[in-house]
């Protein structure tokens, strides 16, 4: 096969790669624990949650497929697995007992958090890299993000 010659090094490349693995692998653990809370809310919130939760896992699952098919344009593979995943992510998967409507948006807002700031550092290995098309994925990913922790925070105030 020809080599990859798009005007990044194969450092570059992987470094990269690697940065947008672990957004990938935060992405999916947290796509998981929303899906998880989507279908477990309970209480007087249950409609609005439940249809909130609905749009940002997705959003997220659409996500998922654009960042892996990156780091594959990248010349690297994505995750396959659920271990990989676990490997890879900072962020923890959902309880086995689901937490009360409150804990479950406290748990996402953390997790959009947590997540905003993985694809902060990502960002950062993007530029110095000097991938315009994986710093403008790792942007509009902050912002959705961001936007989500918005709204989780002021349904949890």
């Amino acid at each position: 096969m020809k080599e990859i010659n798009t005007g990044l090094d194969a450092n570059a490349r992987k470094s990269v790669a690697e940065a947008l693995n672990g957004v990938l692998a935060d992405t999916y653990v947290l796509y998981q624990k929303t899906h998880a809370y989507h279908w477990n809310v309970t209480g007087p919130q249950f409609p609005a949650l439940h249809v909130m939760f609905e749009q940002q896992y997705r959003e997220m699952w659409a996500a998922l497929d654009e960042i892996a098919e990156r780091v594959r344009a990248l010349g690297a593979f994505a995750p396959a697995s659920g271990k990989a995943f676990a490997s890879l992510a900072s962020i923890e998967s959902a309880e086995a007992e689901p937490p009360k409507a409150v804990d479950m948006l406290k748990n996402l807002l953390e997790g959009h958090e947590a997540l905003i700031r993985r694809a902060r550092q990502a960002l950062e290995t993007a530029e110095e890299a000097g991938d315009v098309a994986s710093e403008d994925l790792l942007t509009q990913r902050v912002q959705i993000h961001e936007k989500t922790a918005w709204m989780l925070r002021s349904t949890a105030a």
